[in-house]
């Protein structure tokens, strides 16, 4: 019976994910995120975000962008704003080179209108990406 706690226990912490795995960067439609491994639990995220939509004056696009640190454990990382405490911004990472992010839609994160990072985006780089000084 232990034996089987354990199996169970170890099923529900999930797998831990190397900085192999996590660094590179992620696309979702026009969304894209970036992700560096800093180590002691520690990952370097970057969000740039885009809602299109037609208005009559032709398309148009909100946009909303997020940097800083998430904080690591297996194979979930949680992103909290520097600018907007309020904000929470979870990634889970999946096999086959994807990421599935989940944004608390009840919390202020300073994107544009309908601007969200929902959605499972897929690694389009396994480069370690660089980052533009906005922090």
């Amino acid at each position: 019976m232990l034996a089987a706690f354990g199996a169970m226990a170890q099923a529900q912490t999930g797998r831990v994910v190397n900085a192999k795995e996590a660094n590179g960067t992620y696309r979702y439609g026009h969304n894209e995120i970036k992700i560096l491994a800093l180590g002691h639990n520690k990952l370097r995220v970057s969000f740039d975000l885009t809602y299109e939509y037609k208005s009559p004056m032709g398309p148009q696009a909100n946009e909303g962008s997020a940097d800083g640190e998430a904080t690591i454990e297996n194979d979930v990382a949680v992103f909290h704003s520097s600018e907007f405490n309020t904000c929470t911004i979870t990634i889970k990472f999946l096999k086959g080179n994807r990421i599935r992010v989940t944004q608390n839609r009840d919390q202020e994160c300073g994107f544009g209108n309908r601007v969200w990072a929902d959605g499972t985006y897929a690694k389009r780089s396994n480069k370690a990406p660089s980052f533009d000084d906005r922090r």
